[in-house]
């Protein structure tokens, strides 16, 4: 159904057949005042009317007309006239409507049943001067002359236009149909400022405005923007409120406790425009938000807590409240609190509730412990010598940890160090309750400790005694053996590098043959020749057996020759002589030779 060039174009098509009613209107239409329209099909007859005005058509072949998609009125949208091309619709619709209504039903409230509006204004028309404009006998000439174009300046925004062309000559004029048009619309003004803002809480308020007066074209949108006072000139936040009927809208988004303006902006297809002057509104408070829970400085019998002020207080903190282990032992306004008298190392769930006038808020909840001690009390180990070189150390757990467990720890000492030097045997957070102590030494006296760790430190236990068995000495030093006299030494030696048990006797060897065995560790043997030569061994033993040292070889000192010592002279020549001699009977020493001559010697003159 479309109005054009003063006729009403009724087109309908059920299947493959097609019919059309053109009901001839001119411009009666055009009086200012409200036209009935009625489009009616009864069987094969299609009828249109107008007031007193009729048309109708029949058409035998005619269908009956059922109605299963959306019903479109004031225009098609694009991608619907696609699939319609035969009907050849124009420009959508431009004035009003009222009382819309179909067969045995009610009148249709527009703003209440269409699921869309594109550009049109659901509160009424606009304006009610059209007979003015477009009746054709107030018709305005706009251009005289040989030019197919003209451009028309200084009319009404948003206002609707008829325009027809009459070309003419000599021999007479044509007239073209009348063609409509409406002008743009214009940018609001003089928006007004909202007439009453009031808090719904503090994140929302609910704006109410007036609508704007003098507004030429159709409002497309309100939106409220709310500013922080004293802030940036941006707006914190926003709303967009395309049902234009409404004047009260809500703004979200708002922070609590905080001083805003908030303005109103009114928007045609044209622009928009803010309104000059804004509302002030302070949001109530609100409970705190990001509440942080508390943290602790651990002592092992008390806490000290601290905490932070809220992230998002959401006004003014009345107060805080500290829970622990569901039971409130803090209120106030401080950010710090000692919780005493707790046993070491005991967990506790902590809890903090931030308060404002509005409410208050709970963080989340922590478990916080109270600091590690060393073990109250550690045994001593239990030493099970295996072997010669091996002891096993066993213990136990401490009875009371004071905390968590962290490592084990063995010293051990022994007897050659007179247990003064304590080295670490074990450090493991492997936390077994044994471990073989290997490469000792045997025959020998160890001292064992045990220290348990936490994190609060370590405790040491009593040490624990074991003896490894014996076994033959190693490492027998080799003898020193000095002679101060021709006919004597004095021997000595030191302790087996390894005693491996407790050294019962020395022996000492003098060539082969035994000639002290005592727990001495020197020997004088007297007796001997000059210079004579003689090997030395040392013996050490223990309980298991006995070991021989290296052999080493010393001479006693020289003592004069004993003897004659016989010369044998033999004549060479004239002034040569030879002598020989016979080495004496004893020499008891490395010997040298002196000859002494007596006489008278040759001397060339």
């Amino acid at each position: 159904i479309e109005l054009k060039s003063g006729i009403l174009n009724i087109l309908l098509k059920t299947g493959t057949v097609f019919t059309q009613v053109d009901l001839w209107l001119g411009l009666s239409y055009c009086d200012g005042k409200w036209k009935k329209v009625t489009v009616n099909k009864e069987g094969s007859v299609v009828s249109a009317s107008m007031d007193e005005l009729r048309e109708q058509t029949l058409e035998p072949h005619l269908q009956q007309l059922k109605v299963n998609s959306p019903i479109y009125i004031g225009g098609i949208p694009p991608e619907i006239q696609s699939f319609y091309k035969e009907l050849g619709p124009e420009q959508g619709f431009g004035g009003c409507m009222k009382d819309v209504k179909f067969t045995r039903d009610a009148v249709v409230n527009l703003a209440s049943v269409s699921s869309s509006a594109v550009r049109v204004n659901l509160d009424g028309c606009l304006s009610t001067d059209s007979a003015v404009n477009c009746r054709g006998n107030d018709s305005i000439l706009v251009y005289r002359g040989k030019e197919q174009s003209v451009y028309e300046n200084g009319l009404q925004p948003f206002t609707e236009y008829l325009y027809r062309v009459v070309a003419s000559n000599e021999g007479g004029s044509v007239s073209s149909v009348w063609t409509h048009v409406r002008t743009r619309e214009s940018v609001p003004q003089n928006v007004p400022t909202p007439s009453r803002v009031h808090s719904i809480n503090g994140y929302s308020i609910e704006v109410t405005w007036d609508k704007p007066a003098g507004v030429i074209g159709v409002i497309e949108k309100y939106i409220l923007k709310a500013y922080e006072e004293d802030g940036p000139n941006v707006p914190i936040t926003s709303a967009e409120l395309a049902d234009t009927t409404m004047l009260t809208g809500i703004l979200t988004g708002l922070h609590p406790f905080t001083n805003y303006t908030v303005t109103l902006t009114a928007c045609t297809l044209a622009g928009c425009t803010e309104s000059s002057h804004a509302l002030n509104i302070s949001t109530p408070q609100e409970a705190p938000e990001d509440v942080q829970p508390a943290t602790a400085i651990s002592f092992p019998t008390f806490l000290l807590m601290s905490w932070s002020p809220p992230k998002t207080p959401n006004g003014i903190i009345t107060q805080y409240i500290l829970y622990m282990n569901g039971v409130p032992i803090y209120f106030g306004n401080g950010t710090q609190y000692i919780v005493k008298d707790l046993a070491v190392f005991t967990p506790h769930q902590f809890l903090l509730s931030a308060c404002t006038l509005a409410g208050c808020t709970n963080s989340s909840q922590v478990t916080l412990f109270t600091a590690q001690l060393p073990p109250s009390h550690v045994d001593a180990p239990v030493l099970t010598v295996l072997d010669s070189r091996t002891i096993y150390v066993q213990w136990n757990e401490p009875i009371e940890v004071n905390g968590i467990l962290d490592r084990y720890i063995l010293y051990i000492a022994n007897n050659e160090q007179n247990f003064t030097k304590w080295n670490v045997i074990y450090n493991s957070t492997e936390l077994f309750l044994d471990f073989t102590i290997q490469q000792l030494f045997p025959g020998t006296e160890y001292l064992v400790k045990l220290a348990a760790c936490t994190g609060g430190g370590c405790s040491i236990s009593e040490a624990s005694t074991a003896v490894t068995d014996e076994s033959t000495p190693e490492g027998v030093p080799a003898p020193k053996a000095q002679s101060y006299s021709s006919d004597s030494f004095n021997i000595s030696w030191a302790k087996p590098e390894y005693p491996n048990g407790i050294i019962t006797s020395y022996g000492l060897y003098m060539d082969g043959v035994l000639i002290q065995n005592s727990s001495q560790l020197n020997c004088y043997a007297y007796g001997l020749a000059p210079w004579s030569l003689h090997s030395f061994r040392v013996q050490a033993c223990t309980a298991k057996g006995c070991a021989l040292g290296p052999l080493v070889e010393a001479r006693t000192m020289e003592a004069a020759p004993e003897g004659t010592v016989d010369t044998f002279a033999t004549v060479d020549g004239s002034k040569e002589v030879q002598i020989k001699w016979l080495a004496p009977d004893k020499p008891q020493g490395q010997l040298t030779y002196t000859v002494f001559v007596t006489g008278l010697f040759y001397a060339d003159q």
